[in-house]
C-alpha cells in the first residue's frame, strides 16, 4: 500500500521549526528526504523487466529499458527483478513526468537505499532509456553501461561477427559498411532506447556501401542500439540526448 508523505506534513513543520533553532546536521538530511518526491511500496507482482505493481498500480522503472517478451534475456530480467523485488517494501523515486501515456507510475525505484534501475544495467539486463530527457540519474546510467560493456555480459556482449569492427552509424539512419569486403546483416536488428525497432531483411552489406533503416527517433533524441542476428552488440549511437 503506497503512503504519501502528505501524510507527513506535521512531523515536517515541526523539524523544519527545529531546524531554524538548532541546525543540527542529521536533522538537515531528514528535511532533505521530507522535501524528495517520494512513495513507498509494498511490490505484489512483476510483470517484465521494467514493470512492477503496487496495490494494482503498475510502476514503469525510469532511465532504463528491458526486452520485451520474445526477445533475448527477457525472461531472465523478469526473473532477475522478481528475485530482488517480489514481496518487499521499496521507495519509489519520481523524474520529471510522474506518469507515462498508459497512465503508469514512473520511478526510480530503491530498495535498502540501493538503486535497482541501475542495477539492472549492471548486470546486463537493460539499457539506458532516458524517457522525459536527461535527469540527475542519467551519468549513473552512463556508467552503469559502461561498467556492464566492460563485463561484456548478457546485453553487453559484443558481437563476434567478423563484420562488427567494420560497421558504422550515421546521420540520417544509414548504416556503413567501412571494410573492403561484404558483409552479411540479414536479421541484424537495431534497436532505439524504447520499443522501436529496424531488423534487417537485406542479406548483403558491400564494402564501403551504405543501407538506409527507417526508425524515427524521439524529440529527446535516442540511442541506437545494433545487434547481429545472434543478439550480440555490434554498437551503439546517441543522437540529440538533452
Amino acid at each position: 500500500m503506497m503512503k504519501s508523505k502528505k501524510k507527513q506534513i506535521i512531523l515536517l513543520v515541526f523539524l523544519v521549526c527545529l531546524l531554524l533553532v538548532i541546525n543540527y546536521p542529521s536533522l538537515d538530511r531528514v528535511l532533505k528526504t521530507f522535501l524528495l518526491d517520494y512513495e513507498t511500496a509494498k511490490i505484489d507482482r512483476i510483470i517484465d523487466g521494467d514493470t512492477i505493481v503496487s496495490n494494482k498500480t503498475s510502476i514503469r522503472l525510469l532511465g532504463i529499458n528491458t526486452p520485451e517478451r520474445g526477445e533475448k534475456y527477457y525472461q531472465e530480467a523478469k526473473e532477475f527483478l522478481e528475485g530482488l523485488l517480489l514481496n518487499k517494501t521499496v521507495k519509489l523515486e519520481f523524474g520529471k513526468d510522474k506518469y507515462d501515456k498508459y497512465d503508469r507510475l514512473l520511478a526510480y525505484v530503491f530498495l535498502d537505499e540501493e538503486n535497482i534501475n541501475l542495477k539492472l544495467i549492471e548486470k546486463g539486463f537493460a539499457n539506458y532509456y532516458f524517457y522525459s530527457g536527461k535527469d540527475k540519474y542519467s551519468n549513473d546510467l552512463l556508467d552503469a553501461w559502461s561498467f556492464c560493456i566492460k563485463k561484456n555480459i548478457n546485453l553487453c556482449e559484443k558481437s563476434e561477427d567478423k563484420c562488427s569492427d567494420c560497421i558504422e552509424l550515421k546521420p540520417g539512419n544509414t548504416l556503413k559498411n567501412n571494410c573492403n569486403f561484404e558483409c552479411n546483416i540479414y536479421n541484424w536488428q537495431i534497436k532505439g532506447e524504447g520499443r522501436k525497432i529496424f531488423v534487417f531483411s537485406e542479406e548483403i552489406l558491400k564494402g564501403g556501401k551504405e543501407i538506409l533503416f527507417e526508425l524515427e527517433l524521439t524529440n529527446t533524441g535516442d540511442t541506437l542500439f545494433l545487434r547481429d542476428a545472434e543478439g550480440g552488440l555490434v554498437l551503439w549511437e546517441s543522437w540529440l540526448l538533452i
